[in-house]
């Protein structure tokens, strides 16, 4: 069977409760692996499917922001 990330990252949260994925992304953001970096594209891909006109624009204000605060300086606040 060759499955594709996208589909290998969607089966692996099939059946999962709320918890279950809020703490898998909690989790995933907090240990800054870029191994993750797949699965939460994949779940920002169904958000960006799913959004109505208004969460796309939140969403993009929100990465526009951090993207020109920049990685560094996100790092020395932290």
């Amino acid at each position: 069977m060759d499955l594709s990330i996208r589909e290998h990252i969607i089966n692996n949260f099939k059946g999962d409760n709320y918890d279950t994925l809020r703490r898998a992304i909690d989790e995933s953001v907090a240990s800054q692996d870029e191994v993750t970096l797949p699965g939460l594209g994949v779940f920002l891909e169904i958000i960006w499917e799913n959004a109505d006109q208004e969460l796309k624009n939140q969403l993009v204000d929100i990465i526009k922001k951090r993207v020109e605060k920049g990685i560094e300086q996100e790092k020395k606040e932290n």
